[in-house]
């Protein structure tokens, strides 16, 4: 009987063209949107490439050579030098292929055609290699003994300096747009979750009236219902995250059936809650509804979805709204997997969705089950 009762809630729901769209249509509209906005933000213009660098040779300069050798042999340069005369150079930098122009003799030289920061982080590197060699020709023509333990410093110096990220998981800030997208795809959940709940209540839907007065055990017909609406939002989430990691390539970390199973447990909360919300009072199935979509846009608000750091600025001035908003607790998750190489984070987070939807579930089954009507 349950799996019958299961197999008929989730061809009704199916057949629920409007909330069909909204949860697993519009999510991959507004990310569509999200894309073409600022996908490519971070790629184009914040994450840090090469400088293109002309050199021009006067006169030869055998530090200055071993200097770009060794930048170029490392792992990801900081510079790309290109050797040319003085007029191709200038072309260069009037066409913009180039951002400076170093010019090597008796001293070295510096020519832009603007004063931004790759302009100052080329006179940096000039300016440090001149340094450098002075004190290395100074000590090689007055204390030549000590020229082994100058160069080694100097070394060490260079090394202390070296790029290293905080963390070797994905800094991008847009994605978060992505990850709260995700997060929405679940809240939605909340709709699902009362439509649930006011279709088992007699007084409030005509399917919930046959429901009332059916031979069938409540219990069975009330969990097959849940679990159904649970299985109809968790599509939705995996739709989404599918779209988001496979069509968009947005990066959400490497471990994908992580980031599935993050998905699952927002919408579980979302559901959870929406059938709670169904299951007080006696307002009708469309101000319930109308009630935990405004919620669950709130919470998202909240999270960040509408505005890039709005989840630190509630960390900083009420945590505790970032500690039981399921919305921020979801987008957490998706946080942590980009993030973070340990998933200690990442579990407290999880359990505390799952408490969350504990509680919910079980004041929504018990509210549910002892309705009693006079007549119907």
């Amino acid at each position: 009987m349950f799996l019958h009762n299961l197999k008929y809630e989730l061809l009704s729901n199916i057949r629920m063209k409007d909330s069909i769209f909204w949860m697993m249509c519009f999510p991959i509209i507004l990310g569509t949107f999200f894309y073409l906005g600022f996908g490519k933000i971070y790629d184009n213009e914040i994450v840090f490439s090469k400088i293109p660098v002309a050199v021009v040779e006067v006169t030869e300069d055998e530090a200055f050579d071993a200097a770009v050798k060794t930048i170029e042999a490392e792992e990801e340069p900081l510079f790309s030098f290109t050797y040319t005369d003085r007029a191709e150079a200038e072309k260069l930098l009037v066409d913009g292929d180039i951002e400076g122009i170093i010019t090597v003799d008796d001293e070295l030289s510096l020519t832009f055609f603007k004063s931004e920061i790759d302009q100052t982080i080329i006179k940096s590197f000039v300016e440090q290699f001149v340094s450098q060699k002075a004190v290395i020709t100074d000590t090689a023509m007055n204390a030549p003994e000590k020229l082994p333990e100058v160069m080694e410093k100097l070394t060490a110096a260079a090394d202390a300096i070296d790029n290293e990220s905080l963390s070797g998981g994905n800094m991008n800030p847009y994605d978060s747009y992505f990850q709260n997208l995700i997060t929405m795809a679940a809240m939605f959940g909340l709709t699902t979750g009362v439509l649930c709940a006011t279709r088992n209540q007699g007084n409030l839907s005509a399917i919930g009236a046959r429901k009332s007065v059916s031979p069938k055990h409540g219990f069975v017909t009330l969990l097959s219902s849940f679990i159904a609406a649970y299985i109809t939002q968790l599509i939705s989430v995996i739709i989404a995250v599918s779209f988001v990691v496979f069509v968009l390539k947005i990066n959400l970390g490497d471990n994908i059936p992580m980031v599935y199973l993050s998905g699952a447990i927002g919408a579980l909360s979302g559901v959870s809650i929406g059938f709670f919300v169904g299951s007080v009072g006696r307002a009708s199935e469309n101000v319930k509804s109308a009630a935990a979509t405004a919620v669950s846009m709130f919470m998202c608000f909240l999270s960040g979805l509408m505005v890039l750091n709005m989840k630190a600025v509630v960390q900083e001035h009420c945590p505790i709204v970032n500690r039981i908003n399921p919305a921020a607790l979801t987008s957490e998750l998706f946080y942590c997997l980009t993030l973070y190489d340990d998933y200690r984070r990442y579990t407290e987070n999880a359990v505390s969705l799952l408490i969350i939807s504990a509680v919910f579930i079980t004041g929504g089954f018990l509210l549910t089950r002892r309705k009693t009507y006079e007549n119907l």
